[in-house]
């Protein structure tokens, strides 16, 4: 027995939505639904577009289930960054690219612990550096050449 993924769709440009949504229904068992306002509070994907984000408190509660299809420019690449999302698709990229993000998030929901605690994504969470010990010193200063 499958598992029927939900997956919220919160896209201002109709068209786009619609092809979306029929990509979705011709390549699994997805219940998709269209929102205006995305429920950032249900354990669904969550498949936004720049205005849908906009909208959203931060932290975000796991933004590991977020494809965000945006424009990719520095200042919402950085947004979302900062937001933990790390599916960010180009409001350009072809539908299959948006259908493997979607894919991969749905994945990533399935596998994610039921307990999370954890409210955001950062690039150091869980990061513990070993420690490295140079094998020989540096003796004296070391100058760079400009020219």
């Amino acid at each position: 027995m499958s598992i029927m993924q939900t997956v919220q769709l919160s896209i201002a440009d109709g068209p786009y939505t619609e092809a979306v949504r029929e990509a979705l229904s011709r390549t699994c068992a997805w219940r998709v639904e269209t929102v205006d306002d995305p429920d950032p509070t249900h354990p669904y994907v969550l498949v936004l577009d720049e205005s849908a984000f906009a909208r959203l408190s931060l932290p975000l509660f796991n933004p590991e289930r977020i494809v965000l299809i945006a424009r990719n420019t520095p200042q919402m690449m950085s947004q979302a960054w900062e937001a933990g999302i790390v599916s960010v698709i180009s409001d350009e990229d072809c539908i299959g690219t948006v259908l493997l993000a979607i894919m991969a998030a749905a994945l990533r929901v399935a596998n994610s612990p039921t307990s999370a605690n954890s409210s955001e994504i950062s690039p150091t969470s869980g990061y513990n550096p070993a420690p490295i010990s140079p094998q020989k010193q540096l003796s004296g200063s070391k100058r760079c050449k400009t020219q």
